[in-house]
């Protein structure tokens, strides 16, 4: 399917470069019965190796041409294609239905213009999902993983690493794709804690907490949570009052995000 011609509104750029493709392919490890699910199976730079290893696949396509093309390649027991956009499935009933133990993988090259979204999306499936391996602009995985007291730390490292324990795989320079893009991309392993080493006893309060928190980076946590908890409060939590947002670490939003529930407001 050479001939396809990316669609920006896609936001495809498809990965053709054989070495990246092998990396990518080595670090996701599929073996004979995993159940795994690629988003964006595109050009099928990664369904061809990850079919082959798993012997099944499930793909979630939203591009017509592409879905055409693929059930015109693969045999339907082999390549399962779900024809939706991403941003509105439901991995967790997919999980339910054909999971290992209500469980799956997921791979992919995200598309970079709905990447936040879709992940904080995908974030909503935790327990349903055991790892995921995702081709995203570098300047997002970046943030993924970021440590506190960064710039790149914010509101996507810390509902994404409560959840999961992140890992910055392998860079990938433009000319891995086509057509290239103009940002440097890069993979990252996002593998489910078995036992959340800080657990959260409402995610909507912390989810909640955490936006108000990077509201404004440039302001300190009383100001931004002004309202919501008072400075004692903080203090007792071992919380500056008077530091940014980045200087305070996940568990630290965990402690604080408890707190407020167990004292609901």
């Amino acid at each position: 399917m050479s001939s396809h011609i990316p669609r920006k509104r896609f936001g495809q750029n498809f990965l053709q470069d054989q070495g990246v493709i092998g990396a990518i392919i080595a670090a996701i490890h599929p073996q004979r019965g995993d159940v795994l699910v690629e988003i964006g199976p595109g050009l099928a730079a990664l369904t061809d190796p990850l079919l082959k290893q798993a012997g099944k696949l499930h793909v979630v396509e939203i591009d017509r041409d592409i879905v055409s093309h693929l059930s015109g390649k693969y045999a339907p027991e082999d390549l399962v294609i779900h024809h939706c956009d991403a941003l509105k499935f439901d991995f967790g009933a997919l999980a339910q239905e054909i999971g290992n133990n209500g469980v799956i993988r997921l791979a992919g090259n995200l598309p970079y213009n709905i990447s936040t979204p879709l992940l904080f999306h995908l974030a909503g499936f935790g327990a349903a999902i055991s790892d995921m391996h995702f081709m995203l602009q570098k300047e997002v995985v970046d943030r993924m993983v970021a440590s506190p007291g960064t710039t790149d730390y914010g509101r996507l490292s810390v509902m994404l690493q409560v959840r999961f324990n992140m890992e910055h795989v392998l860079d990938v320079p433009p000319a891995a794709f086509y057509p290239p893009p103009k940002v440097d991309s890069a993979v990252v392993r996002m593998m489910a804690w078995p036992t959340p080493p800080w657990p959260v006893d409402d995610l909507v309060r912390m989810e909640k907490l955490v936006l108000n928190a990077f509201g404004q980076r440039r302001k300190t946590l009383r100001n931004n949570l002004k309202g919501v908890v008072n400075d004692a409060e903080l203090q007792a939590l071992g919380i500056d009052p008077g530091c940014r947002p980045e200087n305070v670490t996940v568990p630290q939003y965990v402690a604080l995000s408890n707190f407020l529930s167990s004292h609901a407001r």
